[in-house]
């Protein structure tokens, strides 16, 4: 069949496999290009592996460090007459072009808050690699069935003690727009932690941990968000913030764990890019368009990939002609000659200090209020937005024929399917 893109608000119903493939191979090419991970894992489990950040992670441990991957997800296979999921789509062509790099490569799909599938991991962790030397945890799901209670928990998109106006955009009809949220209920917000805060990264480190198969020098992170001026009343100070905020919480303890294997556990900040998640969030993808517009314009834009490659940097070591200097950079002295530090003052790991610079920060803040319905395109970068959306899904994928056939039934080999 031949698949177009069918977008409604923000997701696009529709999937290309060709472009999900091109795209990740890009990507793989990127890491590739880079010099390897010297002192980087070689036994990397990624819960949320086939898609954005938690992909680029897998990406960037396979074909920077030579990692052997075992990737969670929760995916839905395409059929001869309806396309699969984008996730589903990544996975497979990360899974062949691993392979043919004899590369260690196998999935799970299914539910990661589930003890069934922790279980099956800690199996095959056991059987294949005997141990993990790194966890990833990149998550990003509506909703959960707590494990313990069976009680289907959702998560929020609302600010915190007081109503809020959020100017945003509209990229379907593509004019302004201005959204009223009410605060969150106390029940709102604990369910939104219970769903994305740090609950069941920890049940995932102590059930690794209690079946041994922790290497000694495990690290493990997770990914936030925290942003600046623009972003903070819809994301760090509403209900996902507060989950957010519970990742710094569990943190410590996770920590103080690994510590005693000398290991580590951080969280990781990471820069604002198009996800499915973020383009559900208002203001996000008017911030993104403008913050598109100002790094492209300053040269210092990243994606994920870009963003992951810098992340590996900050963990295991700058690499510098190839050799790797001291595990977790602290800071480092940008093309301005300013100091920028790595870690924060809470001990996260900063990828995201490019967006974070206070010439960035300033133009956004200063092009905010100018943006009209009439000069989108001229003070924005909402081209280049909706481009990423679409890549999202497989689409407009440099060197993919659109008008070809394509079979949207795509096997994954090496994949054990609790779905």
């Amino acid at each position: 069949m031949v698949i177009k893109p069918r977008v409604r608000g923000f997701i696009c119903v529709t999937t290309h496999p060709t472009g999900c493939d091109a795209a990740v191979k890009q990507q793989i090419d990127y890491i590739r290009a880079r010099p390897p991970i010297q002192n980087g894992p070689k036994r990397v489990l990624v819960i949320g592996a086939s898609t954005g950040y938690g992909l680029a992670a897998r990406i960037t441990a396979a074909f920077g460090s030579g990692a052997a991957t075992l990737g969670i997800f929760f995916e839905r296979p395409g059929s001869e007459t309806k396309p699969g999921t984008a996730g589903w789509y990544n996975s497979a062509a990360f899974h062949k072009y691993a392979d043919e790099a004899g590369l260690y490569a196998k999935s799970i799909n299914g539910d990661a808050f589930s003890d069934e599938v922790k279980a099956k991991t800690i199996e095959m962790i056991k059987a294949d690699l005997g141990q993990v030397d790194q966890v990833v945890y990149s998550l990003a799901a509506p909703r959960r069935k707590h494990p313990k209670t069976g009680e289907i928990i959702s998560s929020t998109l609302k600010p915190i003690g007081e109503p809020i106006s959020l100017r945003g955009l509209d990229t379907d009809k593509e004019v302004l727009t201005e959204t009223h949220l009410q605060p969150a209920t106390p029940e709102e917000i604990a369910g939104t932690v219970a769903v994305m805060g740090g609950e069941d990264w920890q049940m995932w480190i102590d059930a690794l941990a209690d079946a041994g198969v922790l290497a000694n020098g495990c690290t493990t992170t997770a990914f936030t968000y925290v942003g600046e001026e623009i972003t903070q009343a819809i994301y760090w100070n509403g209900s996902i913030g507060a989950a957010k905020k519970d990742l710094d919480d569990k943190v410590l303890g996770l920590r103080e764990k690994l510590a005693r294997i000398g290991g580590d556990a951080r969280v990781s900040v990471l820069k604002a890019v198009v996800t499915q998640a973020s383009s559900a969030i208002p203001t996000m993808p008017l911030y993104l368009s403008l913050l598109f517009k100002v790094m492209k314009e300053k040269g210092t834009h990243e994606g994920c990939i870009e963003q992951l490659d810098v992340l590996y940097d900050i963990l295991y070591g700058a690499k510098a002609d190839g050799v790797a200097v001291d595990r977790l950079r602290h800071d480092l002295v940008d093309g301005d000659g300013h100091t920028v530090a790595l870690i924060d003052e809470e001990g996260r790991l900063r990828a995201d200090y490019k967006e974070m610079a206070a010439d960035v920060q300033g133009k956004v803040l200063e092009l905010w209020p100018q943006v009209t319905n009439e000069n989108l395109y001229e003070i924005s970068d909402l081209a280049g937005y909706k481009a990423d959306f679409l890549r999202l899904f497989g689409f407009g994928v440099e060197g993919v024929d659109y008008e070809a056939d394509v079979n949207p039934d795509v096997k994954i080999d090496n994949l054990v399917d609790l779905t």
